[in-house]
């Protein structure tokens, strides 16, 4: 690639040259000013006070950069009105709150280290989701450091969706977000319309503090609960998700029109004549990744190419600002928010059949035993050969030597190989241990009305794991290099489970006959051989749950320290740039190197890496919860008309006042609660897995089989209750008679 080494980065902002100066590393030049008039006055100052310091003309914009120190948290503006050096505060922590059902909540440090309890007290004057800085004082909890919020840096709530209720002419909201757990109030005068019962949104006109509750006022009606589509408008408000593009983003996408210009394929390679394939879902409309390959000597040749958003998408632009602010794209069973406008989306930048499109590829040389022994990156045009589904795929390798479609048949070459190099790709991931989850996919059907008229599960063919696996090495590619080249970026990583939950799992497996070392000393590699080891066993199901639900969340951030769960050292989303936004950052790093560009514009583009991280690990979860909150709803919805019926479960979780039961073939879960298990006093084990009668010795443990009736369903809550049904016994009787004391 030595003919881009003289090219402009192509991510530089138009107009402007690229800048080597290594201010350029962490805040801009008139931040760094700002900071530097801190640093010398050696105590905290009023803005009038820096303003005079850096003088007339650097002054005039003191104020908004203080106030971008302040959201990066840099500076803390404290309730005096003084501006602080974070640096010069001692003890001093500064992240993103992650609020609990019951009341208290979590700060997620910016630097990654370890998260720090805030008490409900605490809890009181922010809302899930601002940023503040904390100090560390006072006991320890669970291990875990124990904090008090110092100052709020960013509140990131604006409005509230909920449920009005007017009692003796008092209204308030109750927010249908169960992370929100503060009660809005809404004086008389600012309900509008709304009447008590109706879904509304609120506008906070006052956050909460530690002796207030929020207010707002209604701007604007839902509907009536229950309504076709509500549940989708009510998790999007009630997570604060952006539904709208603002007008500049759109003139952007619409700038770009439907063709590539011929400018923008100059040094690009051409593969327009390699039959590179998409496999999406049926119902799929980007197409951010393609496939191809071919036998070569000692193995296999792999192809991905990857929609080159980043060529569409340049830092500092509005599209950008919106894409980071979305963060993902967010997928509703009847809705989608897509992170770039349907312009670039499903246009531009879509992978679609005969149209020519920009990309990002990855060659890999794979061998027969699946291991990556070769790749490169490098930016290319190409022209889709066809849009495949999984199903006709997944039929045409479950049955090769039938006659299949003309389209199928014209691809059979390729589609054979693509097979052969996910039979490597699975025998290397077996080898190395990684963590296996191949639960089929549940689609929600509607009818003409809008409303979920049946869930269907579709099982996973080797059309999605071939796919899967191909991504999965074009992550680890990508991973490697960035980290061989030394460019700042965000990595996927999945840690080993905290030592609370490895001493709850360890006492867990004891009672199988299944060893772990003591909590301190696990390694991945003893998990692995655990997982390993469990092969046909009975109660291998229960166990693997046991140790995937003891395992923490994926997240984003720049220190790599590899990924667990699929047992890897290097990781990073790479393959999906058009739905989220830290494959964008990742191929923005990649084409530094590719255009020789200086891979320090990556923090100046982008701000510190940990915060980044932390704000994409926010929103993925923000979307998460948002779909969640909307697919529970509708299942409940689902299950309204089935009151009465009989249907077999699974046991999926345990808890101190029952057991949780997923539905199969429907994964709708419901409770049964203790009072419906018998006459005896039931109560978790040691284990946290297993529930027993104390006088019966009855026991229920994950994993075990169950037939159940349904007896309520409460949508508000989003809650289905069960009664055990028909004969339904326990899987056994404990050996104890007097279960062992629960560890919390």
């Amino acid at each position: 690639m030595q003919r881009n080494r003289n090219r402009r980065s192509a991510h530089a902002p138009q107009g402007a040259a690229r800048s080597r100066n290594p201010q350029r590393s962490g805040p801009s030049a008139p931040e760094t000013l700002v900071l530097q008039c801190l640093r010398r006055a050696g105590r905290p100052l009023r803005l009038e006070e820096v303003t005079a310091a850096l003088g007339p003309a650097a002054g005039a914009g003191a104020e908004a950069q203080l106030a971008v120190l302040v959201r990066r948290g840099e500076v803390v503006l404290n309730r005096r009105g003084q501006y602080c050096l974070r640096e010069q505060l001692p003890g001093l922590v500064v992240g993103t709150v992650q609020a609990q059902r019951n009341g208290d909540g979590w700060l997620l440090p910016d630097d990654a280290s370890a998260q720090v309890y805030l008490p409900p007290q605490q809890m009181r004057e922010v809302i899930h989701g601002d940023r503040v800085a904390a100090r560390i004082e006072g006991p320890r909890f669970r291990g875990k450091p124990q904090g008090s919020i110092v100052e709020v840096l960013e509140r990131r709530t604006r409005e509230v969706v909920g449920r009005l209720h007017i009692e003796s002419g008092v209204a308030y909201l109750t927010p249908d977000n169960p992370r929100i757990t503060h009660r809005v109030l809404v004086p008389a005068s600012q309900t509008g319309e709304a009447q008590s019962g109706q879904v509304v949104i609120v506008e906070l006109t006052q956050q909460p503090g530690r002796n207030a509750q929020p207010v707002g006022r209604v701007t604007r009606l839902l509907g009536e609960h229950g309504a076709p589509g509500m549940e989708t408008e009510i998790a999007i408000h009630s997570h604060g998700l952006p539904f709208e593009f603002p007008e500049p983003a759109l003139a952007e996408a619409r700038a770009f029109g439907g063709r590539i210009p011929g400018a923008a394929l100059a040094g690009r390679e051409d593969l327009r004549e390699v039959e590179l394939v998409t496999i999406d879902g049926e119902d799929a409309r980007d197409y951010d990744d393609a496939v191809y390959c071919e036998r070569a000597r000692g193995g296999w040749r792999v192809l991905v190419a990857i929609a080159d958003v980043g060529h569409y998408v340049r830092p500092g632009s509005a599209l950008d600002a919106e894409a980071r602010e979305r963060g993902t794209s967010v997928y509703f069973p009847n809705r989608v928010l897509p992170m770039l406008p349907e312009e670039l989306s499903n246009g531009l930048c879509s992978l679609v059949p005969e149209e020519d499109r920009l990309c990002l590829c990855c060659e890999l040389r794979v061998s027969e035993d699946g291991r990556i022994t070769r790749s490169r990156f490098f930016e290319g045009v190409m022209r889709s050969a066809a849009r495949l589904t999984y199903h006709e795929v997944g039929a045409f390798l479950e049955r090769p030597a039938a006659k299949h479609a003309p389209r199928l048949e014209r691809l059979r070459e390729r589609l054979e190989a693509l097979h052969g190099v996910y039979r490597s790709f699975l025998c290397e991931r077996t080898g190395r241990g990684a963590l296996e989850l191949d639960t089929p996919e549940l689609k929600l059907k509607f009818d003409e009305e809008g409303r979920v008229a049946a869930l269907v599960e579709q099982p996973r063919n080797d059309a999605h794991r071939l796919i899967e696996e191909c991504m999965i090495a074009a992550n680890i590619a990508a991973a490697r290099y960035l980290d061989r080249h030394r460019v700042p970026t965000l990595y996927r990583v999945h840690g080993l489970p905290e030592i609370d939950r490895l001493e709850t799992l360890r006492h867990f497996l004891r009672e199988f006959g299944l060893w772990l070392p003591p909590a301190e000393d696990v390694q991945p590699e003893h998990l692995r051989d655990l997982l390993r080891k469990l092969g046909d066993r009975p109660d291998a199901l229960l166990v693997s749950t046991a140790v995937i639900r003891s395992m923490p969340q994926a997240v984003y951030q720049p220190g790599n320290i590899g990924h667990f769960g699929l047992a890897l050292e290097h990781y990073a989303h790479f393959t999906s740039p058009i739905r989220r936004y830290p494959d964008l950052v990742v191929h923005r790093g990649i084409r530094q190197v590719l255009q020789g560009g200086d891979p320090q514009d990556l923090v100046a583009w982008h701000g510190p890496f940990p915060v980044l991280g932390q704000d994409c690990s926010f929103r993925e979860r923000r979307a998460d919860e948002a779909t969640r909150g909307a697919v529970a709803w509708l299942k409940c919805y689902y299950m309204q008309d089935r009151i009465g019926e009989e249907f077999a479960g699974i046991v999926s979780g345990v808890v101190d006042f029952g057991l949780f039961v997923q539905l199969e073939g429907l994964q709708v879960d419901g409770l049964l609660h203790v009072s419906a298990l018998g006459q005896d006093y039931f109560a978790r084990d040691r284990s946290g897995y297993r529930i027993v009668g104390r006088s019966s010795g009855k026991v229920y443990k994950l994993g075990d089989r169950v037939r159940v009736r349904v007896t309520n369903v409460s949508l508000d809550d989003r809650r289905v209750d069960f009664e055990l049904a028909g004969d339904a016994e326990p899987s056994r009787r404990a050996r104890r008679q007097r279960p062992a004391g629960r560890r919390r």
